[in-house]
């Protein structure tokens, strides 16, 4: 599949998308100075292409009750690491996983409610098989934490 060159009018669309993914397609064009038609038809083509992939919410995870966010590092045995990231990947605290080079194998980005949810979630992982090794930090304040922009 090939790359769709987007041009100023797609960036802009996907800018306020971003902003709030609620908006109609006709508000949206009535915001932007676009028919509603130029608006559907782009976004039909983006979702196409697979640029836009869903439509999602940005939770306070604070205000749900989740005061603990962690990096956790993983040391993963060589060719077990889509099998296990692909395990992680399922358990509901966990909400990035990413391949990374350097010296370790993965990345995690999880949040917990408490302390003990965090330890229960390391005993967990650090159970399975072809974990070699795992290092946590906590975050203690998360100055920026949004959707990145096109």
């Amino acid at each position: 599949m090939h790359t769709m060159e987007l041009d100023k009018t797609d960036l802009l669309i996907l800018n306020e998308l971003t902003e709030n993914s609620r908006l109609s397609f006709r508000a949206l064009a009535k915001k932007l100075g676009l028919s509603t038609n130029t608006v559907l038809t782009r976004i039909g083509k983006m979702e196409k292409q697979g640029i836009i992939r869903k439509y999602t919410v940005l939770l306070d995870y604070e205000k749900l009750g989740f005061e603990l966010q962690a990096i956790i590092h993983l040391k993963i045995a060589k060719g077990k690491l889509v099998q296990v990231e692909e395990k992680i990947a399922k358990i509901p605290n966990v909400q990035a996983v990413y391949d990374v080079t350097g010296t370790i194998d993965a990345i995690l980005i999880a949040k917990f409610k408490n302390r003990s949810g965090l330890d229960s979630f390391l005993k967990k992982i650090q159970s399975y098989d072809f974990i070699e090794d795992t290092e946590t930090q906590i975050i203690l304040r998360s100055l920026k934490e949004d959707v990145a922009k096109p």
